[in-house]
């Protein structure tokens, strides 16, 4: 039998089981990336006790501020005060265990690093932190002779940062290898950055990654 003439303008009948299938809807152009978030400042306030205003009349002008934030306080120092303050806190003050010696890069500032020391006293249960602020190139006096500890301390400021204490003992890396080149906690220093010739030399391979 001859198949029967459809007429014009005539529509397939949908498939079975189911309405024709709708056109799929044209994808959401993508969200544009938010712009980073501005970095917190740090909402400190003036430390107001005995001691600081012990320290502001004892050191004048050498200390900047005396302020806490979040329960530690801290001193902002010139760089020529931490050894003193140190001194000042260890023996008129119990703050005779050093417990760090730190610090961090700000590549884009003049005063290139902040150096912090921290103190703590057992006989109080207190915590204090010396902060200073220095260019590239700059030797702060070494604490070793207030602090034993510090020898070590700063052993390790200077091979992470590069950064120098005149009159330090024994001023070599004590991380690195004595021979590495460059400083691995510098902000300019990549966290894949290694020192290849060392590294094969040493190592007897292309790479340590």
């Amino acid at each position: 039998m001859a198949d029967e003439q459809k007429p014009e303008g005539s529509q397939a009948p949908p498939p079975a089981g189911g309405e024709a299938a709708k056109p799929a809807p044209p994808p959401k152009p993508a969200a544009a990336a938010a712009p980073p978030k501005p970095p917190a400042v740090m909402a400190a306030t003036p430390w107001d006790s005995d001691l600081a205003r012990e320290i502001k009349e004892r050191f004048g002008d050498r200390v900047g501020e005396t302020s806490t934030y979040l329960g530690q306080n801290f001193i902002v120092a010139k760089p020529d005060a931490p050894v003193s303050l140190l001194e000042y806190l260890k023996i008129e003050a119990n703050f005779d265990y050093l417990v760090d010696i730190t610090a961090v890069d700000w590549p884009k500032r003049p005063e290139r690093f902040d150096v912090v020391y921290v103190v703590y006293s057992f006989a109080r249960n207190e915590r204090v932190r010396i902060k200073t602020h220095i260019p590239e190139g700059f030797k702060l006096e070494t604490a070793v002779g207030v602090h034993l500890t510090a020898n070590w301390l700063e052993r390790e400021v200077f091979d992470m940062f590069g950064i120098e204490f005149e009159g330090h003992p024994d001023l070599r890396r004590i991380l690195m290898p004595e021979e590495w080149q460059g400083y691995p906690l510098r902000k300019d220093y990549g966290i894949l950055q290694q020192d290849d010739r060392w590294v094969q030399e040493n190592l007897g391979i292309e790479s340590g990654q």
